[in-house]
């Protein structure tokens, strides 16, 4: 995993969030906000590797 593969994700996470918020779909809207934090984690994660830590 790394730092731009956890931001890509985000973004993705984003746009499915407010599509469903547009259309009313709720689940979307959740799965959306879900792959956010995923993404959020995947980034820190790269950051950490990055680093040097483990």
């Amino acid at each position: 995993m790394s730092k731009a593969q956890g931001k890509a994700k985000q973004l993705k996470g984003k746009a499915k969030e407010t599509f469903g918020k547009v259309v009313g779909d709720r689940r979307m809207e959740a799965e959306g906000k879900a792959e956010k934090l995923h993404g959020k984690a995947q980034e820190i994660v790269g950051k950490i590797k990055r680093s040097g830590g483990r």
